[in-house]
Formats: C-alpha cells, structure tokens, sequence
C-alpha cells in the first residue's frame, strides 16, 4: 500500500479545502491522470496522480479542510517504486479527521489567566462559547454560569461560526500580520482631474501616475525585509491590482507596467481580472507586486488608510471621483476631484518620500491625457 500526502503547493500555502473527487475508491488512475479539484487562497488547482494504480481509500469529502502533509489517496499497486514521488509508505488511521484548523496569526483567545471555576469552564466547552469573549460579571472579575449562558444566547441569535476559507482565510492571515509588523502612516490629497475626458479610463491613468512616481521618487518602489532591517529597490513597476471577488480579495500583479502602453495594460488587466473572477489564475501572477494600487472609489468612499502587504512598502488608494467648488484661475469653479490616499512602511520610507511620490502622482494626474 503507498499513502499520497498533499504536496506543498507552494506560495506558502499551508492548507486547501477539496472541492471535487473525480475519483473513487476501486478506480484504476494513470500516472498524471487528475484526481482531486481543491481551492487553495489564490486558486482552483487540479492535483494530479503521482502514479498508476488502483485507489484504495480516498482521504476527505468536499469541503474539508487539508493541510499539507495530510494523506489523500491511499494505492493497491503492484509496482515497486524507488524513488520518492512525495509519497510515504506507511498505514493512515481510516476516518482521521482532516478539517482542523491552521495557525490564522490571528488571536483567536485563550482561557489562560481568565477567573473562571472548573464548572464554568465546563459550561462554556459544553455550550461552546470561548471564554475569552465572555464579560466577567462576577466579584474580582470572576465569569459567572450567567455569564456564560448570556453569551451562548447571544451567539444562537445570531446564527453559527462561519469558518473563513479559500482567498478570506489568507486575507486574515496577511492583514493580522501587516497589523502587527508594518509602521503604516497615510497621507491624503485630491487631484483635479477635470482636464480628463469624461470617459477616461481612470485605472489605466493612476497605473500611468504610479509608475511616473516610482521614477521621481523610487523608495516607494521597494521590498523591506524586517530581519536584515533593509530594503530592496526595484527597477521595474510589478503593480499589484486589488481586485474585489464574492470569494475575496486579489491582488493580481501587471509585470514591469511602466513599459506598456494604455492599451496593453488594459487589456492585461481585464485577462488577469477574468482569471481571477474565474479561479483560474495561476500562482506565478499572484506574486512579486512592489506596490499596490486600491481603486476602492469604483464603489464608494473618499479616503482610506489601505493596508501595506510585507514585503511591499506603499499602496496607493483611490477614492471616488466627486465635483467640487476649486479655485481656477483665482475664481472657484466646479472641477472633477479624485481623493488619494497613500499608505507607506514608515520603517523604510520617510514622510518626504512619501510626500515626493504622492505629489508626483498628482502631477501627473492633473495634466491633460
């Protein structure tokens, strides 16, 4: 018998949630042959055989949760292999649970410390409510059994734990990590873009006026590694696309966009767009951004504090267009307003930089297309 564990997919992808079996167990599979569609944070990849043979036990039902390492298919073969294909001998315990949580970086809150007697606790294991979250009513701040029932109430109003997965799951885990490593200081500002024809495509013009300013001011253009305490900057524009999913957010990347016209960009980001609403984009254009563009006024909202993503070091957001009374010429006029908002790891960029390279988008911005 030969186990097939779930292969490090890479990207540091720690676990995937089993969407399709196009297997079962008695099938006879060809090397390569897919066997398994699973949903990793990024996409929907279908795993391949790593041999021929018959298929002894299938690990899993869709919608559990697999964490590398865990056992998939279990093979009758008659074959002897010698060399490793990421496969171990050995027994797998049949009905092993495979959904468990990975370490999220988010603190999910511990019963360590908490005033609480043994009876409570049980109470609380039992209705499942973490202690954590529950409000001490008790004297010196001990949880009492009411307490806990009051909070077993509430969550049964509100309906069950809705475990996050997939593009969500890895979203927790980024933004809990920017939250705790990343020194974020944002800086606003508004760029009158009436000169614009009115139907000018606004995300190709800010992906013009990014790149403009990685050139005026390229610290911002950088990848910060915390444990050397040093940045790298980058020559070419790798822009990151937030793009916004009913699965999640995605950051697409346009490679070495400050060498490509207004045509091919769009173009490119449409094909990365339709990947991405399509769970069909491949890791490799999910990765290396050096900086990031929200366009968040598509929807609503002015100004924003976007959140930096390590190893990057800026993002620049977009609020919505709106007409405002400006000074021109000395008299006010109606003019269209885009509101900026940047976002930059203080740890590698000053506030001069930050300012130069804002106000480099601006320029840019304000001048006719």
């Amino acid at each position: 018998m030969k186990i097939f564990k779930l292969p490090d997919l890479g990207e540091g992808l720690v676990d995937v949630e089993i969407i399709e079996w196009f297997v079962k167990q008695g099938d006879r599979v060809e090397e390569d042959q897919k066997f398994v569609s699973v949903e990793t944070a990024k996409a929907i990849v279908d795993i391949p055989s790593p041999q021929a043979g018959r298929i002894k036990q299938c690990y899993g039902e869709p919608g559990d949760i697999v964490q590398v390492g865990d056992p998939l298919l279990e093979f009758e073969t008659d074959e002897q292999e010698t060399a490793d294909r990421g496969t171990v001998v050995g027994k797998v315990e049949v009905g092993k649970t495979l959904l468990r949580e990975a370490p999220t970086g988010v603190d999910a809150g511990s019963a360590a410390g908490i005033r609480a007697t043994p009876a409570v606790r049980a109470l609380a294991r039992r209705l499942d409510v973490n202690l954590s979250v529950v409000t001490p009513s008790g004297r010196d701040g001990t949880i009492t059994a009411s307490d806990v029932q009051r909070v077993a109430k509430i969550f049964a109003e509100v309906g069950p734990l809705e475990s996050l997965r997939g593009a969500r799951r890895t979203m927790a885990r980024n933004m809990a990590k920017a939250h705790s490593e990343i020194a974020a200081v944002t800086v606003c500002d508004d760029a009158v873009i009436e000169p614009w024809a009115k139907n000018g495509d606004l995300t190709v013009r800010l992906i013009r006026a990014i790149c403009v300013a990685c050139k005026t001011e390229p610290s911002l253009n950088a990848w910060y590694d915390s444990h050397s305490v040093g940045r790298r900057l980058i020559k070419q524009v790798h822009l990151g696309i937030a793009v916004d999913t009913d699965d999640g957010l995605f950051v697409p990347v346009l490679r070495d966009a400050g060498n490509k016209d207004a045509n091919t960009l769009r173009a490119e980001l449409e094909a990365l767009k339709g990947k991405v609403r399509s769970r069909k984009i491949p890791p490799e254009e999910l990765r290396g951004q050096t900086i990031t563009l929200s366009n968040f006024g598509t929807f609503a909202g002015r100004y924003a504090d976007p959140i930096v993503v390590p190893p990057t070091v800026a993002i620049l957001g977009a609020g919505k267009v709106r007409p405002e009374v400006v000074p021109l010429n000395g008299d006010p006029a109606v003019q269209r307003i885009l509101p900026l908002s940047l976002t930059f790891d203080h740890r590698a960029v000053t506030g001069g930089e930050a300012s130069r390279f804002l106000a480099a988008v601006m320029d840019d911005l304000e001048s006719s297309e």
